[in-house]
Protein backbone atom coordinates (compact mmCIF):
# COMPACT_ATOMS: atom_id res chain seq x y z
CA UNK A 1 0.00 0.00 0.00
CA UNK A 2 1.14 3.86 -0.60
CA UNK A 3 2.73 5.54 2.34
CA UNK A 4 0.72 8.47 3.78
CA UNK A 5 4.09 11.20 2.44
CA UNK A 6 2.93 9.50 -0.91
CA UNK A 7 -0.48 10.44 -1.02
CA UNK A 8 0.23 13.67 0.05
CA UNK A 9 2.71 14.86 -2.45
CA UNK A 10 -0.22 13.74 -5.15
CA UNK A 11 -2.98 16.30 -5.29
CA UNK A 12 -6.20 15.00 -5.50
CA UNK A 13 -8.39 14.14 -8.35
CA UNK A 14 -10.74 16.66 -7.42
CA UNK A 15 -9.04 19.24 -7.14
CA UNK A 16 -7.28 19.11 -10.71
CA UNK A 17 -9.76 18.59 -12.42
CA UNK A 18 -12.82 20.14 -13.94
CA UNK A 19 -16.34 19.36 -14.05
CA UNK A 20 -19.58 21.05 -14.39
CA UNK A 21 -19.65 24.50 -13.30
CA UNK A 22 -16.71 23.51 -11.63
CA UNK A 23 -16.31 27.82 -11.12
CA UNK A 24 -18.94 27.49 -8.70
CA UNK A 25 -19.49 24.01 -7.51
CA UNK A 26 -16.08 22.92 -5.79
CA UNK A 27 -16.93 19.10 -5.02
CA UNK A 28 -19.50 16.78 -5.36
CA UNK A 29 -19.32 13.72 -2.69
CA UNK A 30 -21.56 11.20 -1.86
CA UNK A 31 -21.47 8.90 1.18
CA UNK A 32 -22.89 5.65 2.20
CA UNK A 33 -23.68 4.32 5.51
CA UNK A 34 -23.57 0.36 5.62
CA UNK A 35 -22.84 -1.66 8.90
CA UNK A 36 -22.51 -5.36 9.79
CA UNK A 37 -25.60 -7.42 11.24
CA UNK A 38 -23.20 -10.08 13.31
CA UNK A 39 -21.59 -7.06 15.25
CA UNK A 40 -22.80 -4.37 17.89
CA UNK A 41 -22.53 -1.02 16.07
CA UNK A 42 -19.88 0.98 16.81
CA UNK A 43 -21.21 2.98 19.43
CA UNK A 44 -22.78 0.25 20.94
CA UNK A 45 -19.78 -2.30 21.02
CA UNK A 46 -16.19 -2.64 23.28
CA UNK A 47 -13.00 -1.86 22.16
CA UNK A 48 -12.06 -5.35 21.70
CA UNK A 49 -15.08 -5.95 19.59
CA UNK A 50 -14.19 -3.11 17.62
CA UNK A 51 -10.37 -3.84 17.40
CA UNK A 52 -11.66 -7.57 16.03
CA UNK A 53 -13.71 -6.44 13.33
CA UNK A 54 -11.46 -4.06 11.94
CA UNK A 55 -8.86 -6.92 11.92
CA UNK A 56 -11.80 -8.71 9.77
CA UNK A 57 -12.82 -6.52 6.95
CA UNK A 58 -9.57 -4.15 6.46
CA UNK A 59 -8.54 -7.35 4.23
CA UNK A 60 -11.40 -7.09 2.46
CA UNK A 61 -11.72 -3.41 1.98
CA UNK A 62 -7.95 -2.79 0.64
CA UNK A 63 -8.48 -5.87 -2.13
CA UNK A 64 -11.46 -4.10 -3.70
CA UNK A 65 -10.19 -3.07 -7.35
CA UNK A 66 -10.01 0.73 -6.66
CA UNK A 67 -7.52 0.08 -3.55
CA UNK A 68 -4.63 -0.74 -5.67
CA UNK A 69 -1.90 0.67 -4.30
CA UNK A 70 -4.17 2.69 -2.45
CA UNK A 71 -3.41 3.86 1.28
CA UNK A 72 -4.39 2.04 4.21
CA UNK A 73 -3.90 2.72 8.27
CA UNK A 74 -4.82 2.00 11.99
CA UNK A 75 -5.67 5.10 13.68
CA UNK A 76 -3.21 4.12 16.31
CA UNK A 77 -0.59 4.68 13.73
CA UNK A 78 -1.59 8.01 12.63
CA UNK A 79 -0.59 11.14 14.33
CA UNK A 80 -3.14 13.92 15.34
CA UNK A 81 -1.68 15.86 12.61
CA UNK A 82 -1.94 13.56 9.83
CA UNK A 83 -5.56 12.59 10.87
CA UNK A 84 -6.35 16.43 10.81
CA UNK A 85 -4.67 16.53 6.88
CA UNK A 86 -7.08 13.90 6.18
CA UNK A 87 -9.73 15.65 7.71
CA UNK A 88 -8.94 18.83 5.85
CA UNK A 89 -8.65 17.12 2.46
CA UNK A 90 -12.33 15.54 3.39
CA UNK A 91 -11.30 12.20 2.97
CA UNK A 92 -12.51 11.43 7.06
CA UNK A 93 -14.83 13.05 9.24
CA UNK A 94 -13.48 15.24 12.42
CA UNK A 95 -15.81 12.70 14.42
CA UNK A 96 -13.73 9.40 12.89
CA UNK A 97 -9.96 11.73 13.34
CA UNK A 98 -11.15 12.23 17.12
CA UNK A 99 -10.82 8.13 17.66
CA UNK A 100 -8.13 5.95 17.82
CA UNK A 101 -8.17 1.98 18.48
CA UNK A 102 -9.95 -0.15 16.24
CA UNK A 103 -10.08 2.70 13.40
CA UNK A 104 -8.87 2.90 9.89
CA UNK A 105 -9.15 4.38 6.54
CA UNK A 106 -8.82 3.09 2.86
CA UNK A 107 -8.06 5.49 0.50
CA UNK A 108 -7.63 5.55 -3.31
CA UNK A 109 -4.40 6.50 -4.88
CA UNK A 110 -6.55 9.46 -6.61
CA UNK A 111 -8.09 10.46 -3.75
CA UNK A 112 -11.42 10.29 -5.28
CA UNK A 113 -12.83 7.36 -2.55
CA UNK A 114 -12.15 6.79 0.93
CA UNK A 115 -13.72 4.33 3.41
CA UNK A 116 -13.90 4.81 6.99
CA UNK A 117 -13.79 2.00 9.20
CA UNK A 118 -15.61 2.06 12.75
CA UNK A 119 -16.99 5.87 12.60
CA UNK A 120 -20.43 6.00 13.61
CA UNK A 121 -21.30 3.05 11.16
CA UNK A 122 -19.00 0.46 10.33
CA UNK A 123 -18.38 1.50 7.23
CA UNK A 124 -18.63 5.64 5.42
CA UNK A 125 -18.01 4.87 1.99
CA UNK A 126 -17.49 8.10 0.37
CA UNK A 127 -16.83 9.15 -2.96
CA UNK A 128 -15.83 12.57 -3.91
CA UNK A 129 -15.48 14.19 -7.70
CA UNK A 130 -14.96 18.00 -9.16
CA UNK A 131 -17.96 20.19 -10.33
CA UNK A 132 -21.56 19.18 -9.92
CA UNK A 133 -20.82 15.36 -10.66
CA UNK A 134 -22.53 13.86 -8.22
CA UNK A 135 -23.90 10.91 -10.40
CA UNK A 136 -20.63 9.78 -11.44
CA UNK A 137 -19.36 10.13 -7.30
CA UNK A 138 -22.38 7.85 -6.49
CA UNK A 139 -21.16 5.02 -9.14
CA UNK A 140 -17.73 5.07 -7.48
CA UNK A 141 -19.20 4.61 -4.47
CA UNK A 142 -21.90 2.18 -5.34
CA UNK A 143 -19.25 -0.15 -7.43
CA UNK A 144 -17.55 -0.27 -4.18
CA UNK A 145 -19.93 -1.24 -1.87
CA UNK A 146 -21.73 -3.56 -4.10
CA UNK A 147 -18.26 -5.95 -4.05
CA UNK A 148 -18.26 -5.41 -0.16
CA UNK A 149 -21.93 -6.55 0.19
CA UNK A 150 -21.45 -9.63 -1.85
CA UNK A 151 -18.60 -10.24 0.57
CA UNK A 152 -19.86 -9.29 3.87
CA UNK A 153 -22.80 -9.59 5.51
CA UNK A 154 -24.79 -6.28 5.81
CA UNK A 155 -27.46 -5.15 8.03
CA UNK A 156 -30.41 -4.89 6.01
CA UNK A 157 -34.32 -4.80 6.51
CA UNK A 158 -36.71 -4.91 3.84
CA UNK A 159 -39.05 -2.26 5.26
CA UNK A 160 -36.02 0.16 6.42
CA UNK A 161 -33.84 -0.57 4.17
CA UNK A 162 -30.16 -0.57 5.20
CA UNK A 163 -29.82 -0.04 9.35
CA UNK A 164 -27.64 2.48 10.36
CA UNK A 165 -26.10 4.12 14.02
CA UNK A 166 -28.36 7.72 12.60
CA UNK A 167 -32.32 7.07 12.20
CA UNK A 168 -31.87 9.77 9.53
CA UNK A 169 -29.69 7.69 7.62
CA UNK A 170 -32.19 4.70 6.92
CA UNK A 171 -32.64 3.66 4.29
CA UNK A 172 -30.20 4.24 1.08
CA UNK A 173 -27.79 4.94 3.72
CA UNK A 174 -26.40 7.70 1.21
CA UNK A 175 -25.63 11.32 2.16
CA UNK A 176 -25.09 13.42 -1.49
CA UNK A 177 -23.43 16.99 -0.28
CA UNK A 178 -22.01 19.30 -2.98
CA UNK A 179 -19.59 22.39 -2.05
CA UNK A 180 -20.64 25.88 -3.73
CA UNK A 181 -18.08 29.02 -4.13
CA UNK A 182 -20.78 31.60 -3.42
CA UNK A 183 -19.33 34.57 -3.06
CA UNK A 184 -21.34 37.23 -4.92
CA UNK A 185 -24.50 36.03 -3.25
CA UNK A 186 -22.86 36.94 -0.01
CA UNK A 187 -21.72 40.31 -1.25
CA UNK A 188 -24.95 40.95 -2.60
CA UNK A 189 -26.89 39.66 0.74
CA UNK A 190 -28.97 37.61 -0.73
CA UNK A 191 -26.97 34.50 1.03
CA UNK A 192 -29.41 34.62 3.67
CA UNK A 193 -32.63 33.25 1.76
CA UNK A 194 -31.01 31.16 -0.46
CA UNK A 195 -29.93 29.26 2.94
CA UNK A 196 -33.66 29.78 4.01
CA UNK A 197 -35.43 28.50 0.69
CA UNK A 198 -32.76 25.22 0.25
CA UNK A 199 -34.09 24.49 4.46
CA UNK A 200 -37.71 24.70 3.27
CA UNK A 201 -37.45 21.53 0.90
CA UNK A 202 -35.16 19.59 3.44
CA UNK A 203 -31.83 20.15 2.05
CA UNK A 204 -29.05 20.92 5.03
CA UNK A 205 -26.37 24.05 4.17
CA UNK A 206 -23.32 23.82 6.35
CA UNK A 207 -19.84 25.17 6.19
CA UNK A 208 -16.68 23.91 5.01
CA UNK A 209 -16.23 21.25 7.34
CA UNK A 210 -19.50 19.75 7.42
CA UNK A 211 -21.93 20.16 10.69
CA UNK A 212 -21.17 22.98 13.14
CA UNK A 213 -18.64 24.72 10.80
CA UNK A 214 -18.21 28.01 9.40
CA UNK A 215 -18.62 29.08 6.14
CA UNK A 216 -15.46 30.72 5.69
CA UNK A 217 -14.23 31.75 2.26
CA UNK A 218 -17.92 31.91 1.14
CA UNK A 219 -17.83 27.67 0.82
CA UNK A 220 -21.05 26.44 1.82
CA UNK A 221 -22.31 22.50 1.97
CA UNK A 222 -25.83 21.46 0.83
CA UNK A 223 -27.25 17.83 1.38
CA UNK A 224 -30.01 15.96 1.95
CA UNK A 225 -30.91 15.08 5.61
CA UNK A 226 -33.34 12.09 5.19
CA UNK A 227 -32.59 8.91 2.84
CA UNK A 228 -35.90 7.11 4.10
CA UNK A 229 -38.38 6.35 1.15
CA UNK A 230 -36.22 7.75 -1.29
CA UNK A 231 -33.81 6.12 -3.89
CA UNK A 232 -30.00 7.43 -4.67
CA UNK A 233 -31.65 8.68 -8.00
CA UNK A 234 -34.11 10.19 -6.75
CA UNK A 235 -32.37 12.47 -3.61
CA UNK A 236 -29.42 13.03 -6.60
CA UNK A 237 -31.82 14.63 -9.31
CA UNK A 238 -33.66 16.74 -6.41
CA UNK A 239 -30.47 18.28 -5.05
CA UNK A 240 -29.15 18.53 -9.04
CA UNK A 241 -32.26 21.06 -9.47
CA UNK A 242 -31.51 23.17 -6.76
CA UNK A 243 -27.45 23.36 -7.25
CA UNK A 244 -28.81 24.07 -11.13
CA UNK A 245 -30.81 27.31 -9.26
CA UNK A 246 -28.10 28.24 -7.01
CA UNK A 247 -25.51 28.32 -9.81
CA UNK A 248 -27.79 30.87 -11.72
CA UNK A 249 -28.28 32.81 -9.07
CA UNK A 250 -24.68 33.17 -8.29
CA UNK A 251 -24.05 33.57 -11.87
CA UNK A 252 -26.96 36.55 -12.04
CA UNK A 253 -25.31 38.25 -8.79
CA UNK A 254 -22.28 38.38 -10.48
CA UNK A 255 -22.59 40.11 -12.99
CA UNK A 256 -25.04 42.62 -11.49
CA UNK A 257 -21.96 43.04 -9.18
CA UNK A 258 -19.77 43.70 -12.35
CA UNK A 259 -22.01 45.63 -13.95
CA UNK A 260 -23.67 47.79 -11.25
CA UNK A 261 -20.79 47.97 -8.74
CA UNK A 262 -17.52 47.47 -10.97
CA UNK A 263 -15.58 49.42 -9.49
CA UNK A 264 -16.35 48.21 -5.99
CA UNK A 265 -15.55 44.73 -6.63
CA UNK A 266 -12.35 45.32 -8.37
CA UNK A 267 -11.38 47.99 -4.95
CA UNK A 268 -12.19 44.67 -3.21
CA UNK A 269 -10.56 42.09 -5.42
CA UNK A 270 -7.47 44.28 -5.65
CA UNK A 271 -7.23 44.86 -1.47
CA UNK A 272 -7.53 41.21 -1.28
CA UNK A 273 -4.70 40.48 -3.68
CA UNK A 274 -2.22 43.14 -1.84
CA UNK A 275 -3.32 41.75 1.50
CA UNK A 276 -2.17 38.32 0.41
CA UNK A 277 0.66 38.92 -1.61
CA UNK A 278 2.39 41.22 1.56
CA UNK A 279 1.31 40.29 4.81
CA UNK A 280 3.50 38.70 7.14
CA UNK A 281 0.85 37.52 9.18
CA UNK A 282 -2.49 35.79 7.90
CA UNK A 283 -5.33 33.68 10.51
CA UNK A 284 -7.29 31.49 8.39
CA UNK A 285 -10.13 32.99 8.54
CA UNK A 286 -8.65 36.21 6.93
CA UNK A 287 -6.52 34.35 4.03
CA UNK A 288 -9.69 32.16 2.63
CA UNK A 289 -11.67 35.10 2.87
CA UNK A 290 -9.50 36.79 0.89
CA UNK A 291 -8.73 34.20 -1.49
CA UNK A 292 -12.19 33.70 -2.18
CA UNK A 293 -12.05 37.32 -3.65
CA UNK A 294 -9.55 36.04 -6.03
CA UNK A 295 -11.17 33.08 -6.99
CA UNK A 296 -13.76 35.44 -7.67
CA UNK A 297 -11.20 37.76 -9.72
CA UNK A 298 -10.24 34.92 -11.65
CA UNK A 299 -13.40 33.46 -12.57
CA UNK A 300 -14.59 37.01 -13.64
CA UNK A 301 -11.63 37.63 -15.87
CA UNK A 302 -10.36 40.61 -13.75
CA UNK A 303 -7.32 38.58 -12.46
CA UNK A 304 -5.77 37.49 -16.09
CA UNK A 305 -3.93 34.36 -16.73
CA UNK A 306 -4.74 32.93 -13.44
CA UNK A 307 -4.48 29.12 -13.02
CA UNK A 308 -7.32 28.65 -10.35
CA UNK A 309 -5.88 25.26 -9.17
CA UNK A 310 -2.97 27.59 -8.07
CA UNK A 311 -5.55 29.20 -5.41
CA UNK A 312 -7.54 25.87 -4.76
CA UNK A 313 -4.19 24.07 -3.87
CA UNK A 314 -3.36 27.15 -1.83
CA UNK A 315 -7.02 26.73 0.14
CA UNK A 316 -5.69 23.87 1.29
CA UNK A 317 -1.92 24.03 2.00
CA UNK A 318 -2.63 26.97 4.49
CA UNK A 319 -4.93 24.73 6.35
CA UNK A 320 -3.65 24.42 9.80
CA UNK A 321 -2.30 20.48 10.10
CA UNK A 322 -1.00 20.99 6.60
CA UNK A 323 1.07 23.89 7.57
CA UNK A 324 2.02 21.97 11.07
CA UNK A 325 2.68 19.17 8.40
CA UNK A 326 5.10 20.72 6.10
CA UNK A 327 6.82 22.65 9.03
CA UNK A 328 7.27 18.57 10.81
CA UNK A 329 6.25 20.26 14.37
CA UNK A 330 3.42 21.30 15.81
CA UNK A 331 2.92 25.06 15.68
CA UNK A 332 1.07 27.44 17.79
CA UNK A 333 -1.49 29.87 16.30
CA UNK A 334 0.82 32.63 15.96
CA UNK A 335 3.43 30.27 14.26
CA UNK A 336 0.33 28.96 11.79
CA UNK A 337 -0.25 32.94 11.06
CA UNK A 338 3.28 33.46 9.75
CA UNK A 339 3.59 30.35 8.01
CA UNK A 340 0.28 30.83 6.31
CA UNK A 341 1.48 34.41 5.30
CA UNK A 342 5.07 33.10 4.08
CA UNK A 343 3.00 30.39 1.88
CA UNK A 344 0.60 32.75 0.70
CA UNK A 345 3.37 35.28 -0.53
CA UNK A 346 5.15 32.54 -2.21
CA UNK A 347 2.49 30.68 -4.23
CA UNK A 348 0.45 34.02 -5.49
CA UNK A 349 4.28 35.46 -7.28
CA UNK A 350 2.70 33.26 -10.26
CA UNK A 351 -0.27 35.14 -9.87
CA UNK A 352 -0.48 38.52 -11.96
CA UNK A 353 -2.13 41.48 -10.30
CA UNK A 354 -5.78 42.51 -11.05
CA UNK A 355 -6.68 44.57 -14.15
CA UNK A 356 -6.71 48.63 -14.22
CA UNK A 357 -10.04 49.67 -14.00
CA UNK A 358 -11.37 53.08 -15.15
CA UNK A 359 -13.19 54.92 -12.89
CA UNK A 360 -14.79 56.92 -15.83
CA UNK A 361 -15.85 54.30 -17.63
CA UNK A 362 -15.40 51.18 -15.31
CA UNK A 363 -17.69 48.66 -17.87
CA UNK A 364 -16.81 50.10 -21.35
CA UNK A 365 -18.90 48.26 -23.85
CA UNK A 366 -18.02 45.19 -25.75
CA UNK A 367 -14.77 46.23 -28.14
CA UNK A 368 -14.61 49.61 -26.42
CA UNK A 369 -11.41 50.75 -25.06
CA UNK A 370 -10.92 52.09 -21.29
CA UNK A 371 -9.90 55.30 -20.69
CA UNK A 372 -7.17 55.94 -17.75
CA UNK A 373 -8.56 57.84 -14.78
CA UNK A 374 -7.69 61.30 -14.53
CA UNK A 375 -4.83 62.35 -11.61
CA UNK A 376 -7.70 64.89 -10.47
Amino acid sequence: MMRFSTLIKHPADWMQGTGPHSDIVMTSRVRLARNLRTAPFPGFSQEHQRVQLLEDVRPIVESLPVMKDGFSDDYTQLSKIRKQVLVERHLISREHAARSTGCAVVVDRRQSISIMINEEDHFRIQGIRPGLDLRRAFQLVDEADTTLEANLPYAFDSQFGYLTACPTNLGTGMRASVMLHLPALVLTEQIGQVVKAVGKIGLAVRGLYGEGTEALGNLFQISNQHTLGETESEIITQIEKVIESIVRSENNAREKLREDHGVMLHDQIGRAYAILRHAYVLSSKEALNHLSLLRLGADLDMISDCDRSVLDQLLLDIQPAHLQLAAEKELTPEERDLSRAEITRARLQSVPPPANVSLANPQPPQGGSQKEPNDE
